[in-house]
């Protein structure tokens, strides 16, 4: 629901990115490019994006699932960072994606990304199905928010131990901490905020960090 950091003055943001933001060339013509849209909005911040390329490297991550490719500006930026990297990337909307191959393809990285056009939970059952389940070592949880509970379910059994699941837009614009609140997005991410830090079905270490719109880092736990 942000492409900049919550709370962050317009002035701090600019200030954030001049002193930090190492952005190639093509990304900052697809950031740019996307900002221009009515739908804006969607666009994960690049310092957030930076972020998760950097824990990327430090996982040797090779496999990665985004759930929510929007115009591509993530899986292009992490895939142009990390050249072993393949990706499997679930969004519905073609017009959005063409966008996003299109910059795929300038960029040399077209080869390593897979994109599913299809509700993501089939993709993502699909792939449990077909024998995928702990071979990835990212996922990237990015879209319809009254199924993010759904998605994390799957990504929890098809991301590998030790491997990292990250969730954006965990705080909604602060939209989480107001009681007042009830439309069908933020109810939706209250509940899974409150389920995630309750349950004890699943083994993993939880951060939540206020970067962008408010992301949260899963590093599922390793078999004991």
């Amino acid at each position: 629901m942000s492409n900049s950091s919550l709370g962050l003055s317009e002035a701090l943001q600019q200030y954030l990115l001049d002193v930090s933001l190492h952005e190639p060339a093509v990304c900052r013509r697809l950031r740019e490019q996307t900002l221009l849209m009515s739908e804006a909005k969607m666009l994960s911040s690049p310092e957030q994006v930076q972020l998760l390329l950097l824990m990327l490297k430090m996982l040797d991550a090779k496999t990665a699932i985004e759930v929510g490719t929007f115009t591509g500006y993530t899986s292009l930026r992490l895939t142009l960072g990390i050249p072993e990297l393949r990706m499997t990337c679930c969004d519905t909307s073609e017009e959005f994606t063409t966008i996003a191959e299109t910059y795929w393809r300038e960029a040399g990285v077209a080869e390593r990304v897979e994109l599913r056009l299809a509700p993501a939970l089939e993709t993502l059952d699909e792939l449990i199905a077909n024998g995928k389940s702990a071979t990835f070592d990212f996922a990237y949880v990015d879209a319809d928010k009254t199924e993010y509970r759904e998605y994390v379910e799957r990504c929890l059994t098809l991301v590998r131990p030790g491997g990292l699941i990250a969730i954006d837009n965990t705080l909604w614009s602060g939209s989480v901490a107001d009681p007042e609140n009830h439309e069908a997005d933020t109810l939706a991410l209250r509940r899974l905020n409150s389920w995630l830090y309750s349950q004890e079905d699943y083994e993993y270490d939880l951060s939540l960090v206020p970067i962008g719109d408010g992301l949260t880092l899963l590093r599922v736990g390793l078999s004991t």
